[in-house]
């Protein structure tokens, strides 16, 4: 079978990947370039696990090929897979102009009875209403000339492939024979389970509803969290005792919630939901406490310490994930932007971003933490493991005051004994090292 995968980033290509490894010819299309030469050249052009050691062979032999051209590759094709961003407006809704975008393309080029397959998360009903219009635009028809699917990418950086072959796929189509088309297309070529709901709106609620759990469920951790410092209670020690019979599956409370997925999707419930007329408001509230977040850890760092007016303070680590290098959303922005807001001055640290990168996202770069005079306060955004088994105490002669453990990953104790005060999140304060 011939397939296009459209967008050929972190989570095209790995599928792209899979699909071709397991018989199909692929054509990975991107408008990036620089992406496209180097996967032709072989070369892994993404920090993904496995797909570097997969990719060469494949392209040797012809079973991938990437290209800038996407309508010449669909033309050849019988499925096109979608993997390119939807993010937000500034509004908080689902800004789908990337979609519409190859929509618009597909359009023209595909050729009838093609099987046409999103990935993208989107609102519930969003494949039907933004995206079959413009598919049928110029006269061909759903369910006639091609099939229309849905199907949430259900992956996560750093185990793509790995969660492509183990997670279910779950898909759903604009009609039966289309569901059932995607159930035998990713049976085949992805080799993962797979699980038919049905209609296109099924499958796009199976990802939000999963989004806004784990938004609710963080939030909840870190409402406890708040609860815990205010009655001296350290959460993160309990844990395991409060998920010990089964029943409970409380998280770990955290500086704030960074990444494609999780700050993002429940908007786009949400926005659904209020132009529906339909109640919204726990979904709301986990926004507003996780992203309320970074302002209650800085108010306990003033509380602590004192105000951070004129303070050197960095924060280490501009990812939102540890050992990954990817930050979109990541609580680090926020961060910076609050404590910049209360006149700290403030730079960034992270060993996976060198300072040109830093720089190009908005913030003063640090390359050593060994420099001198060390910061006043750091403040941990990402338990990258350079961060884990840092030596801190050995800034304390050169300044360091305060550590603000925003993932609950240092070790309070050696930092303490250095008379550095330790505040995490969840945490009470230990008076003694104030």
């Amino acid at each position: 079978m011939r397939v296009t995968v459209v967008g050929a980033g972190k989570m095209g290509l790995p599928v792209a990947v899979q699909f071709a490894s397991r018989g199909a010819t692929v054509f990975a299309c991107d408008l990036r370039k620089d992406l496209v030469d180097a996967i032709n050249a072989g070369c892994c052009p993404i920090d993904e696990p496995g797909v570097e050691g997969l990719l060469r062979p494949l392209v040797e032999r012809g079973a991938l090929t990437a290209t800038t051209t996407t309508a010449s590759a669909v033309a050849e094709s019988e499925a096109i897979v979608v993997l390119v961003p939807a993010l937000l407006l500034d509004n908080r809704d689902v800004d789908p102009c990337h979609l519409i975008a190859v929509a618009e393309v597909l359009a023209t080029s595909m050729p009838h009875g093609a099987m046409v397959c999103f990935e993208t998360t989107l609102p519930v009903g969003g494949t039907r209403r933004l995206l079959l219009p413009v598919l049928e635009r110029h006269g061909r028809r759903a369910g006639r000339d091609f099939d229309l699917v849905f199907s949430p990418e259900r992956v996560k950086s750093q185990k793509v492939l790995q969660h492509l072959t183990i997670n279910p796929k779950v898909v759903g189509g604009w009609d039966e024979r289309a569901a059932e088309r995607a159930e035998r297309f990713y049976a085949r070529y992805l080799g993962a389970p797979v699980i038919n709901v049905g209609t296109l709106e099924a499958a796009e609620m199976v990802k939000l509803a999963g989004m806004v759990y784990r938004d609710v469920n963080i939030a909840l951790a870190n409402e406890l969290g708040r609860y815990a410092e205010s009655v001296g209670v350290a959460l993160p020690a309990l844990l395991s005792a409060i998920n010990s019979d089964g029943e409970a599956a409380v998280l770990q409370p955290g500086v704030g919630v960074g990444g494609h997925c999780t700050p993002v999707y429940p908007y786009f419930y949400m926005q659904e939901a209020a132009r529906r007329g339909v109640s919204h408001e726990l979904a709301a509230a986990a926004r507003r406490i996780n992203d309320g977040q970074v302002g209650h850890l800085v108010d306990r760092l003033e509380q602590a310490a004192g105000p951070v007016r004129g303070k050197d303070i960095g924060i280490l680590g501009l990812g939102f994930r540890p050992n990954v290098k990817e930050h979109i959303y990541s609580p680090a922005f926020p961060l910076n932007e609050e404590l910049l807001r209360r006149g700290a001055n403030v730079w960034l640290h992270d060993p996976l971003y060198d300072a040109a990168e830093i720089r190009a996202h908005g913030f003063i770069p640090r390359t050593h933490l060994e420099a001198a005079p060390s910061a006043d306060t750091l403040i941990l955004n990402t338990a990258h493991a350079f961060y884990t088994t840092y030596p801190f105490e050995s800034l304390a002669p050169l300044g360091l005051r305060v550590v603000v453990d925003g993932r609950n990953a240092l070790d309070a104790r050696r930092l303490q004994a250095s008379s550095i005060l330790y505040i995490g999140v969840g945490r009470p304060i230990d008076p003694a090292v104030r």
